[in-house]
């Protein structure tokens, strides 16, 4: 027996399990949070507290080259990742609650 928010997550998962799926969306929806982790990355980079790494920084400017593109690799890797790690959990979920539905 199925509770109704159970039955509601399965009418909302059959109706939008293969958009979710779409790569542009999961950027789209992830985004923020990725953005948030390079930013204060950044921030801890640039603010100066471990003088040896701002020291390097201040030598080499193609360091700065180095750290955008690790940023933007952390930011595609992170938001693939964890909305893919989502939509997964959905799935396994959705497919529990079928599996429960059919024996009942």
């Amino acid at each position: 027996m199925l509770t109704p928010d159970e039955e509601k997550f399965i009418e909302y998962w059959e109706a939008n399990r293969l958009s979710r799926k779409k790569v542009l969306k999961q950027l789209y929806v992830g985004l923020p949070f990725a953005a948030f982790l390079v930013i204060a990355i950044v921030v801890n980079f640039l603010s100066g507290w471990y003088k040896r790494a701002d020291m390097e920084i201040r030598s080499n400017s193609s360091l700065i080259l180095v750290v955008v593109i690790a940023g933007i690799a952390i930011v595609v890797f992170t938001t693939v990742f964890s909305v893919r790690h989502k939509w997964d959990m959905n799935e396994q979920l959705y497919r529990e609650l079928l599996a429960k539905k059919a024996k009942k």
